[in-house]
């Protein structure tokens, strides 16, 4: 009798989880089969509806609407459906581990996260992969990579180096005097950009080249609004190390705002189309451009394989880095905004 208590009891707690996991997570039902309930996730034959999982980071942040729009004409091309869930801002770890739990009791198939942080989700992707639900992370890693079957993303690392490297030449041989606008403490794409940055740059945490630094949780509003007060400590600075375009918008209205246009060189991350334009128009002279709709297509993909043959994706694919500008530097290959507007996203 006890043993069937405590087993109720653990029922319960499942049940009030997934709950708050449909609450928090604000689901979004996407795909060829519009809404529907779960499906077994083992491996299934060709005819059977595979029901895949995307978990990102927010749902308004520009990326990630590419992703997850991606991710559902992906499903749809391959008559799945998607289950696209996100947590609340980025670096909600919690809100993520809601949604996974979610989508494991959906019986999903497959799991595409991208996670906020690198081992904040590792219990719950354990979980999945234990029930045969195949895990796959987009945009970052987890750590440690093995944690889920395989990855698709930037090399973040690459990235922020590219931008460090441009943003140093770019100098032309003055005196760097920096202010660093990154995402949230415990972001893995965060800490992989700033520290690719300061390599690419030539620079380490503590230099006095750096004239200050600001979490802005990814977003425009708050990196404008950080980008303000830094300048109220100090106008001289040369340079500005943006973690993506949202942040890189908010620092150049501040910027701008204060008349250092001419005198402050911005670059950035992401290449989506309006940050390429950005770009053109003048308002950060860099950017290295990444692609998500590789990611979601691939990660997709990989889950329909899975589900209708048992072959499983595996190890870490990088899908790409292009360093976008206008003003080439010599010695770092480079695309202009012709070629970005091509190519670029959203």
């Amino acid at each position: 009798m006890t043993h069937d208590r405590s087993s109720r009891k653990r029922a319960r707690q499942w049940r009030y989880r997934r709950g708050a996991a449909l609450l928090m997570a604000g689901g979004l039902l996407l795909g060829a089969a519009g809404c529907g309930g779960g499906q077994s996730h083992s491996v299934g034959t060709a005819s059977r509806k595979v029901t895949i999982g995307l978990v990102t980071k927010t749902e308004t942040n520009p990326y990630f609407v590419t992703l997850r729009k991606a991710a559902a004409a992906a499903a749809k091309q391959n008559h799945a459906k998607l289950i696209a869930l996100a947590g609340r801002f980025d670096g909600d770890n919690e809100g993520q581990v809601a949604a996974m739990e979610s989508l494991i009791s959906r019986g999903v198939q497959g799991i595409l996260i991208t996670p906020s942080n690198g081992t904040g989700l590792l219990s719950t992707i354990a979980e999945a992969r234990r029930r045969g639900i195949v895990v796959i992370a987009l945009d970052s890693t987890t750590e440690p990579p093995s944690a889920t079957d395989a990855t698709y993303a930037t090399d973040n690392v690459k990235a922020g180096r590219l931008q460090g490297a441009y943003l140093r030449a770019a100098l032309a041989g003055h005196p760097p005097k920096v202010i660093m606008l990154d995402g949230t403490d415990d972001s893995t794409v965060s800490q992989q950009r700033h520290e690719g940055f300061l390599k690419g740059f030539g620079i380490t945490n503590g230099s006095p080249a750096i004239r200050g630094q600001a979490n802005t949780n990814g977003e425009r509003n708050p990196a404008q609004t950080a980008t303000e007060n830094l300048l109220e400590r100090t106008s001289d600075i040369n340079t500005v190390y943006t973690i993506n375009e949202p942040v890189a918008g908010g620092a150049s209205a501040a910027i701008t705002a204060r008349g250092l246009t001419q005198k402050v060189t911005i670059g950035s991350i992401d290449g989506g189309c309006d940050g390429v334009r950005d770009v053109r128009s003048g308002k950060y002279a860099a950017t290295v451009m990444q692609f998500p709709v590789t990611m979601a297509t691939r990660g997709v993909d990989s889950v329909v394989e899975y589900a209708r043959s048992g072959k499983k994706p595996h190890r870490f694919t990088d899908t790409g880095t292009v360093l976008i500008t206008d003003k080439p530097v010599g010695g770092l290959a480079s695309q202009n905004t012709d070629w970005g507007l091509k190519h670029c996203w959203g």
